[in-house]
């Protein structure tokens, strides 16, 4: 397991599904799509739309595309 990135700060969180321990799964909370208590990733950073997470239950680390801001559109 790793430890916490040093650059974790509870007040830049986001929610979204972690790829490592899916502990959102049996959430209702989460599952209604509603901003959960427990279920929450810190944000480490970003570039553009790619929002760079971790885990506070599990410690994963992963890079996640969120469609918003710059870099968020396709060529069309």
């Amino acid at each position: 397991m790793l430890p916490l990135d040093p650059t974790a700060d509870i007040g830049r969180r986001a929610w979204v599904p972690c790829p490592g321990c899916q502990d959102h799964r049996d959430c209702g909370t989460c599952l209604d799509g509603r901003t959960c208590a427990d279920h929450w990733r810190y944000l480490l950073s970003n570039k553009g739309s790619v929002l760079h997470l971790q885990c506070p239950n599990c410690t994963h680390l992963w890079a996640w595309q969120s469609g918003f801001g710059a870099g968020g559109r396709t060529g069309g």
